[in-house]
């Protein structure tokens, strides 16, 4: 059996965003989504994270990946490239355990959008042609290269960067009769470790492709791209993820049921000398609820607390609440109503924040989580809003439905 070792290397000092190999990323550690793909490759034989920081090795190895060793700080500078990280990594293995693999995989924790069956994709190709020292991925590149200029200073006239033969004027020429052009990703890397270790090379010479869709072209670098990618994850983008699939929302919605405080308000409360108390909640959160009604589906409340502020809300709303659940009864209590209302679980929706609300995610066949909902039920969550609770969480979702049931 050919001996494919995964090596993800994730160094603690991070400028951009602090940290970030260990934030968390739509729900889980950053590093957590390259563990996940290497550990659901039909085709690699081991996973080994290279850190110089123990709390991502111990991260690491919660994910289920191993930390043997622990990089020297010298490689784990602003500018260390890869080819020293491997070459270390390969070389204490050899040493210390006499563990020679035959493929490597580079799997860079910045690049967390794969698609499935992207490693042994890459292995394969790599088996096939033995003239390859390594397998890139690849992307259409979104700008083309033979319109782009050199810079020679604002006083002087630019520089035509790349020409292409037969075309007098690349820069001028229609996209379609250019050569087509790809932009090399951090998804993947597949090498031979003879490339690694006699070649001294992460590429070596002969470096064949791996095309990978365009929409799942990932580097995160900054906060910017942290919030664009993970929107992307919970608008239901299929890739290798450490949790189980997310479920698509249902053909058909009979019932949404939403928890209260930190949902239709924003989990604040406001107490006078008399004990009374005031929340704020969205008004925009009640003005579809007709309009979801016209599809066959209702609106319920469901809230732990007994308190006349959810009472009125859901009278002026014009919805039913069940109040007063206890913590631990919420998921009980739904699976109750739903068998009296004769209503099939799988068409629910429910919507929450908390860690309570985790039994009715369970229980309802779509599970939605505000924006500012808990790290616990962002991770169980099958979508996730853009809007935090108290702040029109409900219309959202209401919206989201009616785009695609409502066109039906």
């Amino acid at each position: 059996m050919t001996d494919i070792l995964a090596l993800i290397p994730a160094r603690g000092g991070s400028k951009g965003i602090p940290r970030k190999n260990i934030r968390n990323f739509a729900g889980y550690p950053l590093i957590a989504w390259s563990v996940a793909a290497a550990k659901q490759s039909k085709l690699t034989t081991r996973v080994i994270v290279s850190t110089d920081d123990e709390e991502i090795a111990a991260v690491a190895r919660e994910w289920g990946a191993e930390t043997p060793f622990l990089r020297p700080l010298e490689l784990a500078q602003d500018q260390t490239t890869d080819l020293p990280v491997f070459e270390h990594a390969l070389k204490w293995l050899e040493d210390v355990e006499s563990y020679r693999p035959e493929i490597v995989i580079q799997l860079r924790p910045t690049s967390p959008l794969r698609p499935l069956g992207m490693i042994d994709d890459a292995i394969r190709i790599l088996r096939t042609h033995p003239d390859a020292d390594c397998v890139r991925g690849v992307v259409p590149a979104a700008q083309n290269p033979f319109k782009m200029w050199r810079f020679n200073g604002a006083e002087r006239p630019l520089g035509q960067l790349l020409e292409v033969e037969g075309i007098a004027e690349p820069y001028n020429a229609p996209r379609q009769i250019l050569p087509p052009i790809y932009w090399q990703t951090g998804h993947i890397d597949a090498i031979r470790a003879s490339t690694i270790l006699d070649k001294k090379s992460l590429t070596g010479d002969a470096i064949y492709p791996l095309v990978i869709d365009a929409k799942y072209t990932a580097d995160i670098d900054t906060p910017a791209d942290w919030a664009k990618y993970e929107t992307l994850i919970y608008n239901g983008l299929d890739v290798v993820s450490p949790r189980p699939p997310r479920r698509k929302m249902p053909d058909a919605i009979k019932l949404i049921v939403t928890d209260f405080d930190g949902v239709l308000s924003d989990g604040r409360v406001w107490v006078d000398e008399n004990g009374k108390e005031t929340v704020a909640a969205s008004r925009h959160d009640s003005m579809r609820v007709r309009d979801i009604r016209k599809l066959g589906a209702d609106v319920v409340i469901l809230s732990s607390e007994e308190n006349p502020v959810v009472r009125m809300r859901a009278k002026k709303m014009k919805v039913e609440a069940l109040q007063g659940v206890g913590l631990d009864e919420k998921g009980e209590v739904l699976k109750k109503y739903l068998a009296e209302k004769k209503i099939d679980a799988a068409q629910v929706v429910y919507l929450g924040n908390d860690f309570n609300d985790l039994p009715c995610f369970e229980v309802a066949g779509w599970s939605v989580a505000v924006a500012d909902a808990y790290p616990e039920v962002l991770r169980a969550a099958d979508y996730v809003l853009k809007t935090n609770g108290g702040f029109g969480a409900l219309r959202e979702l209401c919206d989201l439905i009616l785009a695609k049931i409502g066109k039906q």
